[in-house]
């Protein structure tokens, strides 16, 4: 990452399973609040499927956009306007060119609702009644295109597709390009709208999933030694990223510093991390380098913990191998214990969550653990919230994806 320009967070938007901006899934989150819920009933009628419930959003997006606004996009789309527009606003709308502003926002994998349901109509009623804009809905692009058409951003609009990595490399894409002077502002985050009948079954089908139907908002536990597998969420987290200069000349407020980014590849599984963490420990110190900074800095790391029990050994296995002798200098919490696992927008809001971290300078605790597996013996945040300590800090955020992709997003206090 060139260290040509800084480049800070100006703006926060979120729309999650526990707050529909992201002021409210801050609160909900020092609250301790699951966003677990029961499926539908007629899914769990008509599927028999072994899961039967998921953090579906906390506010309905009918209740902000307007019935036009909902029937032209698929649901991951529309989460991303969402908090799009909340991130705007909450930067001032800043003034920019269109030719220096961009969009990058991410997806794990797009339109689903929209492609499966047009796949019912043309089996039930034909070609004839397949809804125009189905292409243009399922791409995974819409989400970009839209919010570049609606803020003007002619710099650029970028989409990663990179799983659960997805929007922490959206960002990653946006500040880089900041860096590089192609852009003064970027709109960036990711987005995920996959709680369907079928990215479900599929998940349980693999074992990814939690199966604790009988204790839906106990499901999360990163960590815990009994933990047998995430739970699915959907939302969207977006930032205003912005040029420090250009941050600073407009008066806006700052609410940390996007100071490192580290990428890697793990080249090991479709599914599985490298158990050994050599990718995701690659990705860490690449992060914490380009911040100009060592491990020793690392306060605090928003670890990806999905409640898997391979993903969240594989990657304490990482951060010990990452962070050395400086390991037992930094504290790790897993906030999918109550946002749930937002696939392609995960990325993005745990950044934003790293951000209010720095910002409140508290780091909220994980839930659901109480008897945490033996094999973890790093310090985890998990009885009560931590508070940070004064002065310059810097903290990081972890995002790993199917096929390998392996993200490390460095902040530091503004």
């Amino acid at each position: 990452m060139s260290a040509d320009k800084r480049v800070v967070i100006t703006g926060l938007g979120a729309t999650t399973p526990i707050g529909g901006t992201a002021p409210e899934t801050w609160e909900a989150l020092l609250a301790g609040e699951s966003g677990a819920k029961p499926l539908p009933a007629e899914w769990l009628e008509r599927y028999e499927l072994p899961v039967t419930f998921a953090a579906s959003l906390k506010q309905d997006p009918s209740e902000v956009l307007s019935r036009v606004e909902i029937r032209r996009a698929d649901p991951f789309a529309q989460y991303a306007v969402i908090a799009a527009r909340e991130a705007w606003q909450d930067a001032g709308a800043p003034e920019i060119e269109p030719e220096r502003l961009l969009a990058a926002i991410g997806t794990g994998i797009g339109g689903v609702h929209t492609l499966l349901d047009q796949y019912d109509v043309l089996n039930e009623k034909g070609p004839r009644r397949v809804y125009p804009l189905t292409v243009p809905m399922l791409m995974p692009n819409s989400a970009s295109g839209m919010i570049s058409m609606e803020f003007k951003a002619r710099a650029g609009a970028h989409t990663a597709v990179s799983a659960c990595a997805s929007g922490a490399e959206s960002m990653g894409l946006a500040a880089s390009m900041i860096r590089q002077g192609r852009a003064d502002v970027a709109i960036a985050g990711g987005t995920e709208a996959a709680i369907h009948p079928l990215p479900i079954a599929g998940f349980a089908a693999s074992q990814a999933l939690s199966k604790r139907n009988d204790d839906p908002q106990g499901a999360s536990r990163p960590w815990a030694a009994d933990r047998d597998g995430f739970l699915l969420g959907e939302g969207a987290g977006v930032v205003v990223l912005e040029s420090y200069e250009h941050a600073k000349a407009r008066g806006a407020k700052i609410y940390a510093e996007f100071a490192g980014l580290g990428m890697s590849a793990d080249a090991y599984h479709i599914t599985a991390g490298d158990p050994e963490g050599a990718g995701q420990a690659r990705a860490m110190n690449e992060a914490i380098a380009s911040a100009g900074l060592q491990p020793s800095d690392i306060v605090h790391v928003n670890a990806h913990a999905t409640s898997t029990p391979v993903g969240d050994a594989a990657e304490i296995t990482s951060v010990k191998r990452a962070f050395g002798d400086a390991v037992d200098g930094v504290c790790l919490t897993g906030t999918k214990s109550m946002t749930g696992h937002l696939l392609g927008a995960a990325g993005a809001l745990e950044a934003i969550i790293l951000a209010q971290t720095l910002h409140h300078r508290i780091v909220p605790r994980t839930i659901n653990v109480t008897d945490v597996d033996p094999e973890i013996d790093l310090d985890l945040v998990i009885k009560d919230h931590r508070t940070l300590p004064d002065g310059d800090l810097a903290a990081m955020s972890n995002a790993f994806g199917f096929g390998g992709h392996n993200i490390a997003v460095v902040l530091r206090t503004a």
